[in-house]
């Protein structure tokens, strides 16, 4: 978004929507105008519950929406980031209306039904902008034109390496623990920072699955970070677990985040003894930064991830065995499979001379 803003070719035009526009998941929305960012429409299409049916539907009501905003907004082209489930109105709003599509992070591979919406979306754009080499070939793979594909990094990355380069120390430890709930500690000593989501396709699971998880976090005796899941089908389950976990007054030196401003994360990642859970922040910006992860179950299935990854089951004695084997082993050296903070500038550079017929064939 920055790197479109800046270029002298083009305009920026930001649609904010579902679970950005929300107090529960921390409103995202607050923080996208904090960074400079004014919203041209905003979209409220997230139908609460975090069940299957939800989901289908908060989709649906986004495809009802957004081609009003498209017809009345006008895009050249609409970018859509990733594999959500809200990314699938979009695709298809913009398909439909005729307006080529660029679509970020595809060809990728994991579980939940994020792999099933991921490849969808890649038959739907018309530009793609890969993270890594895999994922670029895997793209031609599904029978995209190489033209097409132009693999570039995460974006994500990029603010990673921003906020490193800025500013990498500790948050203020007084103004963080202002927010969320739970008891406080001293950053500077060695913590563990927790980032689980609901497995869509493991619906019903995920209360079982996060009391692994706490149950094997407590038992290393350190203090955490636990943030809140994503909208996703089962996040109230997650959400569930945490609050029976509290209830029970086993929450001893745990603190709970809705949601984290990105520079406030990057710089927790950097300092976290371990981070555990199941989110891709610690497969991508995890490589880059260094960060020992321990990565939980099967919602980054087959996703390429670095040398500073462990793989557990949804078992506490394996969960605690690989975050006992990450806190020996230490921080790991930088890799940059995922890009090395340049995409945005990349994907405008594209943009801003791309043109392309919203007439899509296969090739083969």
């Amino acid at each position: 978004m920055r790197a479109v803003q800046a270029h002298p070719d083009l305009e920026l035009q930001v649609v904010l929507g579902a679970s950005a526009l929300l107090d529960r998941y921390g409103a995202v929305a607050n923080l996208v105008r904090a960074d400079g960012f004014e919203p041209n429409a905003e979209v409220h299409m997230l139908i609460e519950g975090e069940t299957p049916t939800t989901m289908a539907k908060s989709t649906g009501l986004g495809l009802l929406e957004l081609p009003t905003i498209f017809g009345r907004l006008a895009p050249d082209f609409v970018l859509t980031v990733g594999d959500r489930f809200e990314t699938m109105a979009t695709a298809l709003a913009a398909a439909y209306m005729n307006i080529p599509l660029a679509h970020t992070m595809g060809g990728e591979v994991s579980g939940t039904i994020d792999e099933s919406i991921r490849h969808a979306v890649t038959k739907f754009a018309h530009v793609h902008f890969a993270a890594s080499e895999d994922a670029g070939e895997r793209i031609v793979r599904l029978g995209e034109r190489p033209e097409d594909v132009h693999v570039v990094g995460c974006p994500r990355i990029d603010l990673v390496a921003e906020v490193l380069a800025k500013d990498g120390e500790l948050p203020e430890q007084a103004e963080m623990f202002r927010e969320g709930v739970g008891d406080t500690f001293d950053l500077s000593k060695p913590f563990l920072l927790v980032s689980q989501h609901p497995v869509t396709t493991e619906y019903g699971s995920g209360k079982a699955q996060i009391a692994e998880t706490l149950k094997a976090v407590s038992e290393i005796e350190l203090p955490a970070i636990v943030l809140w899941p994503n909208p996703d089908a089962g996040s109230e389950d997650i959400a569930a677990g945490i609050r029976r976990w509290r209830e029970k007054g086993w929450a001893e030196n745990m603190h709970f985040f809705k949601n984290l401003p990105i520079e406030t994360y990057v710089r927790l990642m950097r300092h976290a003894a371990c981070l555990v859970g199941n989110s891709s922040s610690g497969i991508r910006e995890g490589a880059y930064i260094g960060t020992p992860v321990v990565n939980i179950g099967s919602r980054q299935q087959r996703r390429m991830s670095g040398t500073n990854v462990l793989h557990a089951p949804h078992d506490a004695a394996a969960i605690r065995q690989a975050i006992d084997r990450q806190l020996e082993h230490g921080r790991y050296p930088m890799e940059a499979i995922y890009g090395e903070g340049n995409a945005g500038e990349k994907i405008a550079a594209i943009l801003s001379h791309k043109t392309v017929s919203t007439q899509k064939l296969i090739t083969y």
